[in-house]
């Protein structure tokens, strides 16, 4: 009844190596009985997954996408039950949210089948809570996000290099300057990597190619994902691209909702409802003058595109400042730091440290009289008293 599946499953391993592992592989507790990798299309999901089943499980376990034929006529919990059946122990499941009712069926499987272990991968968009069936107490769930500048380098460069906390990089920034030798001068890899560096898949398409596949990832997370999450109408996915389209042209964007919604001709709690929708499926990122509180619906301060390549996507020629912010913006967030809006400056990091961003010949006259204040600067090789290449955030993951 699963060679088919097998059969399948066979395939799509044999091409699978373990010369690049993302740094999240590591921090996964892999034997939880129920596990959700939840992320933005492209990724590398899938292939986290199949190098977890071809090296850590040395192929002993099943790996599916809940789209494929087979779910036709069978279900889930059938599955769970037929493999448990032929002493099956470690179940993957790929883009769950393409299957009806996936948290019942999840559930039932955690309750019914206690020796058996469950994986899963899902988009971002995806509230794993928030399903028909209450999954919290069951499941541990992680957010893998894109390539950072340090694992675009292993990546693309085949070179190893070691994560950096933020306060190691503001203590000592040309020390750990001094200590990394590079293949190639680090401004240009930089500057590929702000263009195409951040989806794995990049690596193996021509970047005219890539920019039309990252528009495809755009179109199915609005068509695909957030309309089967979110129960769009097809009203609904034509009005979000034009809303998706409308903030990417201005970002860093600042948001007047009212405006918005009479521009797009809707209502205001509708158009704070679909940004926020953005925001979850990672199109976007959200940012507050102070962390993001009770207010389920509280008007972002600040819109930023979620990373940099989206704005080659979207844009021919992307404004080279909202490039800059972006990338920090995204580095910090992606690496657990909590990022707000300061008085004065461009990011207030764990309440704590002042970030100004900008070019070689950035001044620091906005940040004179602030404590703990830094100049994050494009185009510089070199740290010098507080002024820190913009590229050393990439460091963070």
């Amino acid at each position: 009844m699963l060679d088919r599946l097998f059969t399948f499953q066979a395939a799509l391993l044999k091409p699978i190596t373990n010369e690049f592992t993302r740094t999240l592989s590591q921090s996964i507790h892999w034997k939880q009985r129920m596990l959700g990798i939840k992320g933005l299309r492209g990724i590398g999901k899938t292939t986290l997954l199949l190098q977890y089943l071809k090296y850590g499980l040395a192929g002993k376990g099943l790996y599916v996408t809940a789209d494929h034929p087979w779910f036709y006529d069978h279900s889930l919990l059938d599955l769970a039950e037929e493999f448990e059946k032929n002493d099956g122990r470690v179940l993957l499941i790929d883009e769950i949210h393409k299957y009806p009712q996936w948290s019942t069926q999840l559930k039932n499987i955690y309750d019914g089948h206690p020796s058996l272990q469950v994986i899963f991968t899902a988009s971002s968009a995806l509230e794993i809570q928030k399903g028909q069936a209450d999954l919290s107490r069951r499941v541990l769930s992680y957010e893998l996000t894109g390539l950072s500048f340090r694992e675009y380098l292993h990546f693309f460069q085949h070179q190893v290099y070691p994560i950096f906390s933020l306060e190691d990089i503001v203590k000592n920034p040309q020390g750990i300057i001094s200590a990394l030798t590079f293949p190639k001068k680090i401004l240009p890899l930089f500057k590929n990597y702000l263009r195409n560096g951040y989806f794995p898949f990049s690596y193996h398409e021509p970047e005219g190619d890539f920019i039309i596949k990252l528009n495809q990832v755009l179109n199915t997370v609005l068509e695909t994902d957030l309309a089967a999450i979110e129960r769009y109408t097809a009203g609904n996915v034509v009005t979000i691209k034009k809303l998706l389209g409308v903030l990417s042209e201005s970002v860093p964007f600042t948001p007047n909702i009212a405006s918005l919604a009479n521009k797009m001709k809707l209502g205001r709690d509708t158009v704070n409802n679909f940004i926020q929708h953005l925001e979850r499926a990672r199109l976007f990122n959200l940012i507050y003058q102070q962390p993001k509180g009770v207010a389920a619906l509280q008007k972002p301060d600040k819109i930023y595109l979620e990373n940099t390549n989206f704005a080659f996507a979207l844009k021919d020629q992307p404004d080279v400042g909202s490039l800059r912010e972006t990338f920090f913006f995204n580095q910090l967030h992606n690496a657990g730091y909590m990022v707000s809006l300061p008085a004065s400056g461009d990011f207030l990091i764990n309440k704590k440290w002042t970030f100004e961003i900008g070019g070689s010949a950035k001044k620091e006259s906005q940040l004179r009289n602030t404590k703990n204040s830094f100049l994050a600067l494009d185009g510089i090789e070199s740290a010098y008293q507080n002024r820190i290449p913009l590229w050393l955030f990439g460091f963070l993951y």
